[in-house]
């Protein structure tokens, strides 16, 4: 494989077969392809992984390669090898995304995502202690139209439906704070629908720059100009969200799990 520019790691591969490849997207990485360079998605690494070039560069100015000759010829990489993600997660989210290789396989595996047959088990550093110390929200999501920030849901009690379980592992104190570790279940597959859930309960996501305590701070991360005090005020470089496991049950009973744990930092935080 080749060398990545300052020793960074182009995927972080948790499992692989000819029809799989599950991974572990670091905090900070979109997962669809951005028009800045090659390495700024997980697609467009997951298409280096498989051996051509994403961006369709052409020999030159490639990003990836140290000496910055990209290694592929454009008029052999006409076609694409599908890259299919199952699930998503947010930009800040790390974690388990499982993928496939072609198309059979997204097909079966997009069925079981559909018909909820696809577990999935996050865990979530949060401000506060939850009460009770384990419980299911059931609460719609929908349009937060009060906010300035388009991509922002709340619930509203004619948003779509929207259930996420929660186990409380313990709770700490940091700097006369309390947080608390959390296992978190999603039942359904809302955008933000936990991060947005556990605020309504009064235990937003440690970092979280929109559905934390003051949104600008997504506002003025997006138009680059986060200043120092906010960054501290947020106390982590990203919201404290990791997708920890992913399981499911094939058509003839095998059941197959994959897991990752925490970035360091997370873990570190969170004493773990």
């Amino acid at each position: 494989m080749l060398s990545i520019r300052k020793e960074e790691e182009l995927l972080r591969v948790i499992y692989e077969d000819d029809a799989l490849l599950v991974v572990n997207k670091p905090a900070g990485l979109v997962c669809h392809p951005t028009k800045t360079d090659c390495l700024s998605s997980l697609v467009a690494r997951l298409r280096i992984y498989q051996g051509y070039c994403p961006l369709r560069m052409g020999p030159g100015d490639c990003i990836y390669c140290p000496d910055g000759t990209c290694p592929w010829d454009v008029e052999e990489t006409d076609t694409v090898p599908p890259v299919n993600l199952i699930n998503r997660l947010d930009r800040e989210t790390s974690g388990v995304v499982l993928t496939t290789k072609n198309y059979e396989a997204a097909r079966v595996m997009g069925k079981l995502m559909r018909d909820g047959k696809i577990k999935k088990t996050y865990q979530a550093i949060v401000k506060g202690v939850p009460e009770p110390a384990a419980g299911l929200i059931d609460q719609p999501l929908g349009d937060d139209e009060q906010s300035p920030v388009i991509v922002k849901d709340c619930v509203r009690p004619d948003g779509t439906p929207a259930r996420t379980a929660y186990r409380l592992i313990r709770s700490f104190e940091r700097d006369g704070v309390t947080y608390s570790l959390l296992d978190v279940f999603p039942d359904t597959g809302r955008k933000h629908q936990i991060r947005i859930h556990l605020a309504w309960i009064g235990c937003p996501v440690v970092g979280d720059k929109l559905y934390g305590e003051d949104e600008r701070c997504y506002l003025d991360l997006v138009e680059g100009r986060l200043t120092e005090e906010q960054r501290r005020r947020l106390i982590l470089p990203w919201h404290a969200l990791h997708a920890r496991s992913l399981t499911y049950t094939t058509w003839d009973g095998q059941t197959r799990s994959f897991e990752c744990e925490p970035e360091p930092w997370f873990r570190e935080f969170a004493g773990m």
